[in-house]
């Protein structure tokens, strides 16, 4: 695979979130340089070009990171927590995209540097509205550094 294209980095582990974020991307027009992995270290290795990635160009780094917070091996907080203090990640803007609506997990995210945290909505319509919302906002209308 070509991991020079990856715009969107999408971290989840629940396959049927990930099904109907993927389906949602591809239909607002999103999904076609997205690459999903399956946990927080996955995704960290795909950032740091190790293990499997280890062929990937580092300075090809991804436009957006979609990330869920609960998955195994590597939180996504961990996950953030690593990029925002990491200056050559820090401006990669990172939504959280979780099913948690606990204010803990909600001020954690901010205070870490999250760019927003979206609960996932159950209703599947709306769903589908918020993840095209955030591929407009974040693909085609957001100021992003190169």
């Amino acid at each position: 695979m070509d991991y020079s294209d990856v715009e969107i980095l999408f971290a989840e582990d629940s396959s049927d979130d990930a099904i109907l974020t993927i389906r949602a991307l591809k239909k607002s027009g999103f999904a076609n340089k997205l690459f999903h992995v399956k946990d927080g270290a996955e995704a960290l290795d795909f950032i740091y070009c190790r293990g499997d990635y280890s062929i990937r160009d580092i300075k090809q780094r991804p436009k957006l990171i979609l990330l869920d917070l609960k998955m195994p091996k590597r939180s996504g907080i961990e996950v953030l927590e690593k990029l925002k203090s990491d200056p050559d990640f820090s401006s990669i803007p990172i939504v959280i995209l979780t099913s948690s609506k606990e204010d803990p997990d909600i001020q954690k995210c901010y205070a870490l540097g999250a760019n927003t945290y979206i609960a996932k909505p159950v209703e599947s319509d709306i769903f589908f509205n918020v993840i095209k919302e955030i591929g407009l906002y974040w693909m085609i209308l957001s100021q992003l550094p190169v």
